[in-house]
C-alpha cells in the first residue's frame, strides 16, 4: 500500500470513527503523524547524545544494547510531545530521558555533560556524599534504568525563591521538583538549560539536612554542588516537571 493510499485509509478510519468530516479528519491525521515525526527526531536526538557521551561505556553495554534499552520508550515520547510543546528559550521542555543511578551514577553523569566544549564536574560533595542523596516522599519514580520526564522547566520563574518555598509552590501546582538524576539528564540533552546567571535547584533529592543540590555554572562549566534550603539566590530558581513515564504504564509514576 502506497503513503498516500495509506493516508487515505487512516483518515476514513477516523472519520467512521468520530463523525468528523473527510477535511477534519485528514488534518487531525496529518497533525498527528507530523508530532509523531518531530517526537522521533527529538527521541532519537537525545539517545544520540547518551551514545555521544559515553554512557554505555560506563554502563557497561555496547551502543545497540543500550539504544535497544531506550526504544520501548519512543512511543511515549511521541505522546507526550503532543501534549507538552517545547518553549526552550522560556526554560520548558517537553520530555527529556532520564537514566537512573543504576545504570550510570550521578558523580560520573554529571562529567558526562558537555556545554560549550566544557565538561560537568562534582564539587562541595565527596562522591559517597552524593550518594546518600536521595528521592523525597513525594517523589515517586518509574521503575527500570531509564525513563522519561514530562513537562519540564528549569525554574527561571523562582529564581530568587528559597528551594523550601519553591517546593511548596511546586507541589502546590501539582508538579514535582527533579531529582539531582534528573537535573543532570536536563542539562545533558539541554546544555544551555543553565545559564551563567540561571542555575536550578534539585530539590527532589534529599539527604536528611538543610543541603539542596544544584547545578549552575562555574568558571563556564557545569557544576554539580549544594545551597541551602532557607537560602535565596538571585541566580537560582527550582527544576520541576509534570510527571514521568516509563513503557510500562502501569509503572508510571503518579504525582503526590
Amino acid at each position: 500500500m502506497t503513503r498516500d493510499r495509506a493516508l487515505k485509509r487512516t483518515v476514513r478510519e477516523r472519520a467512521a470513527s468520530t463523525g468528523e468530516r473527510y477535511t477534519r479528519a485528514r488534518r487531525a491525521v496529518v497533525d498527528g503523524q507530523q508530532d509523531e515525526l518531530l517526537a522521533g527526531v527529538e527521541f532519537d536526538r537525545q539517545v544520540a547524545t547518551l551514545l555521544k557521551s559515553g554512557y554505555p561505556r560506563v554502563a557497561r553495554l555496547d551502543e545497540a544494547e543500550f539504544a535497544s534499552l531506550l526504544e520501548p520508550l519512543r512511543q511515549r515520547a511521541v505522546a507526550l510531545l503532543h501534549s507538552t510543546p517545547s518553549d526552550h528559550d522560556a526554560g520548558h521542555f517537553g520530555f527529556v530521558i532520564v537514566i537512573r543511578g543504576t545504570l550510570v551514577s550521578a558523580n560520573v553523569a554529571i562529567t558526562l555533560v558537555q556545554r560549550r566544549g566544557k565538561a560537568g564536574f562534582l564539587s562541595m560533595l565527596a562522591p559517597k556524599e552524593l550518594a546518600a542523596f536521595a528521592p523525597i516522599e513525594a517523589v515517586t519514580l518509574p521503575t527500570g534504568h531509564a525513563y522519561l520526564m514530562s513537562d519540564v522547566d528549569n525554574g527561571t520563574d523562582s529564581l530568587n525563591r528559597t528551594p523550601d518555598t519553591a517546593l511548596t509552590a511546586i507541589r502546590d501546582s501539582g508538579r514535582s521538583p527533579l531529582t539531582i538524576e534528573e537535573g543532570i539528564a536536563l542539562i545533558t540533552h539541554f546544555p544551555e538549560a543553565i545559564a551563567p546567571n540561571g542555575g536550578f535547584s534539585l530539590a527532589g533529592s534529599r539527604c536528611g539536612d538543610r543541603r539542596v543540590c544544584a547545578l549552575w555554572i562555574s568558571k563556564g562549566a557545569p557544576k554539580l554542588g549544594w545551597c541551602w534550603a532557607g537560602n535565596p539566590h538571585t541566580w537560582l530558581g527550582t527544576g520541576s516537571c509534570g510527571g514521568r513515564v516509563t513503557e510500562n504504564p502501569a509503572h508510571n509514576a503518579q504525582l503526590l
